[in-house]
């Protein structure tokens, strides 16, 4: 079973956005259903800090095993950082996709889209 943690919002394409701190600021990263899709993660292209994008506009890649797939923007934002560790070992987004499998930080530029994305228990029903 899939680690679904309440707190986050989630899309269906299975990003995650998990607060911060910093008022209007958002971890993204990709679900642990998703990690667990893909299989071993070999490779992880992400933006800039300063790049920005729309609603699930494509902001990178992650590369498996198995599979390359787009990574999505969950809301309009700004890059404000990328997680630079994955660079060195991209296998965080396996063992620990909530915490140190991030990948970037986002400030959220239109917070009424976050009404838009799934709570923990829709994003499980959508999973199955």
């Amino acid at each position: 079973m899939s680690e679904i943690p309440r707190g986050l919002f989630y899309t269906e394409e299975h990003e995650y956005l998990k607060k911060t701190d910093e008022a209007g600021v958002y971890l993204v990263g990709i679900t642990d259903y998703a990690q667990g899709e893909l299989g071993d993660v070999v490779f992880v292209e992400l933006p800039s800090a300063g790049d920005t994008f729309g609603k699930m506009e494509t902001f990178g890649t992650i590369e498996a095993v198995k599979a390359v797939s787009d990574l999505y923007c969950p809301v309009e934002g700004e890059v404000v950082e990328v997680n630079l560790a994955l660079d060195d070992d991209p296998s965080l987004v396996n063992s620990d996709p909530y915490g140190a499998g991030w990948m970037i930080r986002l400030r959220v530029t239109s917070p009424d889209e976050l009404d838009d994305l799934l709570d923990a228990e829709a994003y499980a029903d959508h999973v199955g």
